[in-house]
């Protein structure tokens, strides 16, 4: 299942941006935090890095303005087809009754980092302003989680992944760009034992 990007929040004032550049291409395969693209508002330019790793679908093109929240591209995980006949084929075995009970029973549990992203080229660090959630909260894709400062803008930061917050860095620490802010515990709920269970795996 494909991973929707977002343009993120880089500013209170800004309501939207600019595609200045793509660079990567789509159908790409690209790693989380490779940098895919370079964006632009009224006032700085930022680059986009990857949610995730996998094959790049664009879907804005160079010099489209989009608003803030809008999908700009999607990320195919690998794995995601050749998952599926793992399950579909099961059935067809002998031992069917335990080769649908596997997949239920492997619901795997994730930890992911979430980082400072670019913000614009001459700045190289933010200040954490505030946590507008706490650890041990549940927090929705693209939830506002936090706010932080730079010696030119402030600006909110949303969870790029849906899941339980683990803040790492404190009010008021000084983070780099790049650096590690806090993660993000995700998992898939039991489901119906066909393919469900792995495409639920792959989405986080």
């Amino acid at each position: 299942m494909a991973i929707d990007m977002k343009v993120p929040s880089v500013g209170e004032s800004v309501t939207e941006v600019t595609i200045a550049a793509w660079v990567k291409k789509d159908g790409d395969f690209v790693k989380m935090d490779e940098v895919i693209c370079e964006l632009e508002s009224d006032k700085a330019t930022f680059e986009l890095p990857a949610e995730a790793d996998g094959i790049l679908r664009i879907i804005g093109k160079e010099g489209d303005t989009l608003k803030i929240g809008a999908a700009i591209c999607s990320i195919e995980p690998q794995g995601a087809v050749a998952a599926a006949p793992k399950v579909e084929t099961a059935p067809a075995e002998v031992a069917a009754p335990v080769a649908v009970a596997t997949p239920v029973s492997e619901v795997k549990t994730e930890t992911l980092d979430i980082k400072v992203p670019t913000v614009g080229e001459s700045i190289t660090e933010v200040t954490i302003a505030s946590w507008v959630k706490k650890s041990g909260e549940t927090v929705g894709l693209d939830e506002i989680i936090c706010e932080l400062e730079s010696d030119k803008a402030t600006f909110e930061l949303p969870s790029p992944f849906a899941g339980t917050l683990n803040i790492i860095a404190e009010e008021g620490s000084v983070v780099a760009i790049g650096g590690v802010l806090a993660s993000v515990t995700v998992g898939g709920a039991v489901a119906a034992p066909i393919a469900a269970p792995a495409v639920e795996t792959l989405a986080v």
